[in-house]
């Protein structure tokens, strides 16, 4: 039987959206018969996004995924969270060789003319010896070099057995491009990547064919109709971050949480980030019924009350594990609570839900000795509503000392 055309779209989130998404995918991979995740027709990736499509398309499985990701000390070419955070030393060399020439010209303009060229108009220019990103994102693109040329995986685009877009946005115009598109096939994967998930002020933009590009989640989030374009019927989104609603949070139970604005420039960032992306992704998803009225687009995310979401520490070895568990079980739970809605609509893509796998609370991302420890306690909190308690709770807090400990992990969170 021949099944219409199905797409996979990732949306972005830097390091703490691609662990979501593998949790989410494993969850999904598990629960619906007839899907294949690296098998689909089509994948689409932004920003971290692209970095688990890539994967996917080169015929890496969600749970090789958390072995390399998560799990990595039991990995054969695991992947250290380190590499995001070595420091583009490079980048610094080279803007701070252009602060004497700068300076010298700065000054010469301000001593030619001062009352045309006021001081802060003519030392401005100085500005321009600020690196362009923190981060060297030349690590990523090495790991993932060799990753994709060690066969039967692939670094080229033309080579691979389905169709996959990275999308980045062009830094001199602000149109997106689609790597892997006619014309755009050529550039490696890794590259790719790189390019698609250089968040700028993180990481530098990067370079491709003389022209620099940086995060695709500048133009849209999804990017999903490229798929549509394509000829898909189904896409199935992941999209890991969405707005935080502390209110929300504390009528599921939550332990108080502090404003956001209280919380710091890094979570205001964050916030209003994930605010602008979310809102245009819901005028996307509007739009897409209405252009392609034969198609269906189901959509995978976090809740807004997500504590564990928006406040997780993405380098912690610990939090990583708790985080992708957390994903699981979201959306193992999210399966469960729209089995009506998302039936008939999966159905219709030869694809069924496996509702023995999705009612078996036994399962989990957690190591062995984890899990147990977790089944024989307390499970403290939750991060839904009461009523999807015991379908949500089984993994999101691992602790071993019972509800105490639960709640007060909650609180150094919340400080």
């Amino acid at each position: 039987m021949t099944h219409p055309r199905r797409a996979l779209a990732l949306a972005g989130g830097g390091p703490l959206g691609a662990i979501y998404e593998i949790g989410a995918l494993i969850a999904l991979g598990e629960a619906l018969d007839g899907l294949n995740l690296t098998a689909c027709d089509l994948y689409v990736g932004v920003s971290s996004g692209s970095f688990i499509a890539a994967g996917l398309v080169n015929g890496i499985t969600a749970p090789e995924m958390h072995a390399m990701f998560i799990e990595s000390d039991a990995a054969d070419d695991p992947f250290e969270p380190g590499l995001l955070l070595r420091p583009a030393f490079g980048e610094y060399a080279g803007r701070l060789a252009a602060v004497p020439q700068l300076l010298a010209s700065a000054a010469r303009q301000y001593l030619q003319d001062p009352r045309s060229h006021g001081f802060f108009e003519s030392f401005g220019r100085l500005a321009r010896a600020l690196p362009t990103g923190l981060f060297d994102n030349a690590g990523i693109t090495n790991y993932l070099t060799r990753l994709f040329l060690t066969p039967p995986r692939t670094n080229d685009f033309r080579m691979l057995p389905h169709k996959l877009f990275l999308v980045a946005t062009d830094l001199d115009t602000g149109a997106a491009v689609a790597f892997g598109s006619p014309g755009w096939d050529h550039v490696p994967i890794a590259r790719a990547v790189a390019a698609s998930a250089a968040l700028p002020g993180l990481f530098p933009p990067v370079e491709v064919g003389r022209r620099l590009y940086v995060d695709g989640v500048l133009t849209k989030t999804l990017h999903a109709s490229l798929a549509l374009g394509a000829g898909a019927k189904l896409v199935l989104c992941v999209n890991p971050l969405v707005p935080f609603d502390a209110r929300e949070a504390a009528r599921h139970g939550h332990v108080k949480h502090p404003s956001i604005g209280g919380s710091g420039l890094p979570a205001i960032m964050s916030q209003t980030l994930r605010t602008l992306i979310h809102s245009r992704m819901q005028a996307g998803m509007g739009r897409y019924r209405t252009e392609y009225p034969d198609a269906d687009v189901v959509l995978f995310e976090p809740e807004r009350g997500d504590v564990e979401m928006f406040f997780t520490n993405a380098f912690s070895y610990a939090a990583r594990r708790r985080l992708c568990e957390h994903a699981y079980q979201n959306t193992r739970a999210d399966l469960r609570r729209r089995l009506a809605e998302l039936r008939p609509v999966l159905t219709r893509h030869g694809i069924t839900v496996n509702e023995e796998v999705l009612a078996d609370t036994r399962r989990t991302l957690l190591p062995r000795g984890k899990a147990r420890r977790r089944s024989a306690g307390n499970l403290g909190q939750t991060a839904g509503d009461l009523g999807a308690t015991l379908d949500r709770l089984e993994g999101l807090v691992a602790t071993r000392d019972g509800p105490r400990l639960a709640e007060q992990g909650a609180r150094r969170r919340a400080r």
